[in-house]
């Protein structure tokens, strides 16, 4: 039987972005169970504001169609969502966007339809970005994406990281590891 195939990624675009510290160490724990995870950065395919308009008159974004076929090609989603306003932030709701829409070949959410995903953040204050996750489900809800129940939010991100990128708390470790393996997991009883 093949390995699960997930795909981790974070939303957001800074450099030393946190959730994508977090995602990694996910990313991580989803190997180590078997897992054949492809991380990807949202910052390496820049895409415009998705426009209905622009798709009829030019087609998918190259960016946009390599995203989409990204989240097609692979059964489980690995998202580190930062928290913008109590929301998740605007490139990766973009993102999402571009990715349900259907191209004339194909009907909307052929390439999110029957993925599963396992969300997490983590965010400077006491909340760990937990209100952006709310909106995070249920995007991903309307996406046909089922998202898996457990979540980790990482409060006082500033405080919760080492200068390599590791988490100073091993308990706060082993919990996003748990994560991703229990994605690969699930993925795996499915096959």
């Amino acid at each position: 039987m093949a390995a699960p195939k997930i795909l981790a990624f974070a939303g957001s675009l800074r450099e030393a972005s946190f959730n994508k510290k977090l995602v990694k160490i996910a990313a991580r724990g989803a190997r180590e169970a078997g897992g054949d995870v492809t991380e990807f950065d949202l910052r390496d395919l820049p895409m415009p504001l998705y426009d209905a308009d622009l798709q009829a008159k030019e087609g998918f974004p190259p960016n946009a169609k390599k995203f989409k076929e990204l989240v097609a090609s692979h059964a489980g989603l690995l998202i580190a969502s930062p928290e913008y306003n109590f929301g998740m932030t605007g490139v990766l709701k973009n993102a999402l966007d571009w990715a349900s829409r259907g191209d004339g070949k194909e009907l909307a959410y052929t390439a999110t339809r029957g993925r599963y995903a396992a969300v997490m953040s983590t965010a400077i204050g006491i909340y760990g970005g937990v209100r952006g996750l709310i909106q995070l489900r249920a995007v991903l809800t309307g996406l046909k994406i089922t998202t898996l129940p457990d979540q980790v939010a990482v409060t006082s991100a500033k405080d919760s990281f080492d200068a390599d990128g590791s988490l100073k708390s091993p308990e706060i470790t082993a919990e996003v590891m748990a994560l991703g393996a229990s994605l690969v997991k699930l993925l795996a009883k499915l096959a």
